[in-house]
Formats: structure tokens, C-alpha cells, sequence
């Protein structure tokens, strides 16, 4: 499994999903590659477009944002790091700071990315894993009551 950078600052540490130190197939392997991870990142923005509480916190069109989803969980699982390459360090919480998201936001987005994942029929160990990887870092996210810049960073690289 590659190993995310150190941040630096107030960045939260990502959380990785959890492995079994005689495990040798990595998460990413486990649930399919990454033809499945793309497919529950479109099931997970389908679900994303008909939340009336989150869809207001996306752009009309999500396609740049299924993208980078999907570049960012098959790294985050164990794949090419294709999304650092592309995007710099992830820095979730900094480019989350323009969107207000509450305890109730981050608890329907994990709503969602559970019913994506079993959807697309991830085994449910591997469901169990990553969600609770997952809830931690959706929790991170949270921002409502804070005073944080708000201003988008769009595509810029975050190394």
C-alpha cells in the first residue's frame, strides 16, 4: 500500500484503511481494482445528486469531481498514485474549507458512500473497512461553526 505524505500545519493525517499485517493483497485488490472503485464513485455522486442537503454543496456538473474521487480512493486503497501526481498532497480539509459541512453532512455523505459501496457489491469486510477508515476523515471535514478561508482552490496543486 503506498504511503501518503506528511502534512504539515493544521492538516489532519489521513486515515488508511486498516490491513491485516498477513495480508498481501492490497484493499484496492480486495474490492475489485480500480474499474470498481470508479464504478462506486459514479454510484456514490448518483446518490450525491439526490440528497437535497449535499447536492447544493457540489457543482452542477460533478464530472470533474467523480474524477478526482475516483483518482483519490484508488490511491488511497493502495493504487497508483495517480491523484498526487495530478493534484499534489490531498489536503482534504483545506480544499473542503469553501463548502459549510455540519455533523449532518458529514454522517449522509458516509450514508452514501456505504450504500455505494454495497451497491456495487464490495464485499462486506472490505465495506467494514473502509467505512471505518472513511468515518474519521468525513468527521474531519466538518466546518460549519469554524472560521476558516473560504475561498475555492479549484485545481491547484497542494504539494
Amino acid at each position: 500500500m503506498s504511503s501518503t505524505p506528511p502534512m504539515s500545519g493544521s492538516e489532519p493525517t489521513l486515515p488508511l484503511p486498516m490491513r491485516s499485517p498477513s495480508a498481501r493483497v492490497s484493499l484496492l485488490e480486495r474490492v475489485g481494482g480500480p474499474e470498481v472503485v470508479r464504478r462506486v464513485t459514479w454510484e456514490f455522486y448518483d446518490r450525491i445528486g439526490a440528497d437535497p442537503l449535499l447536492r447544493p454543496l457540489f457543482p452542477e456538473d460533478m464530472a470533474n469531481g467523480r474524477e478526482k474521487q475516483a483518482l483519490f480512493l484508488v490511491q488511497w486503497m493502495g493504487g497508483e498514485p495517480a491523484y498526487s501526481a495530478r493534484y499534489g498532497h490531498p489536503r482534504l480539509r483545506r480544499r473542503h474549507f469553501p463548502f459549510v459541512i455540519d455533523q449532518r453532512a458529514a454522517g449522509r455523505w458516509l450514508h452514501h458512500m456505504a450504500g455505494a459501496l454495497r451497491a456495487t457489491n464490495v464485499p462486506e469486510p472490505e465495506v467494514a473497512e473502509i467505512l471505518a477508515a472513511l468515518g474519521p476523515l468525513a468527521h474531519q471535514m466538518v466546518n460549519a461553526d469554524q472560521d476558516v478561508p473560504r475561498e475555492p482552490l479549484g485545481d491547484v496543486r497542494m504539494d
